[in-house]
């Protein structure tokens, strides 16, 4: 029973981190000045519904705004993309029943049962062009897993949306 408490509370723990924590990842044109943007327009904006996509547009707004950018209806000096979607990611757990014998598992005559979870994962992407050049100059990609409280997915998505502009805008490498 010791055991079977220590499994759960392990994989727990790791479900836990995995939806506390969003894999952001960045990337940008390292010869690009982004001191010279002061403006953005939306170009497109994809996501599964909506409401998602009324969240995900005052996330992104709030981020450049903050950042001193001003959205501008049309011909802003940059175009804002961004496509947010999700997809059940399979899951596999395994919990083991008297594996016997203390620490060193003395035998395995104890039975192992498997289950297949599906585990809601959302993907958010969003691109910045340089509008007279129509080149991609940055690009923020966020994986995050979902629950099933509308709530908490929204502050997911605005702690994500946080996090994958907090170095923005990068300065030139080049």
């Amino acid at each position: 029973m010791k055991k079977q408490f220590a499994a759960m509370l392990v994989a727990a723990l790791l479900g836990i981190c995995a939806v506390l924590f969003a894999d952001v990842k960045t990337d940008y044109s390292h010869s690009t000045d982004f001191m010279k943007y002061k403006t953005y327009s939306w170009v497109k904006l994809q996501a599964g519904n909506g409401l998602w996509q009324d969240r995900i547009r005052k996330n992104v707004d709030a981020a450049l705004q903050a950042k001193g950018w001003q959205v501008s209806p049309s011909g802003g000096d940059v175009g804002v993309t961004a496509f947010g979607s999700t997809e059940n990611q399979k899951t596999l757990q395994t919990f083991y029943d008297n594996l016997g014998g203390g620490w060193f598992w003395g035998g395995m005559d104890g039975m192992a049962t498997t289950t297949v979870e599906n585990t809601p994962v959302g993907t958010l992407v969003v691109d910045l062009f340089d509008t007279h050049s129509k080149k991609l100059v940055w690009r923020g990609v966020a994986t995050n897993t979902l629950s099933g409280d509308p709530d908490k997915n929204a502050k997911k998505l605005h702690d994500t949306v946080e996090d994958m502009f907090k170095h923005f805008p990068p300065k030139p490498k080049g």
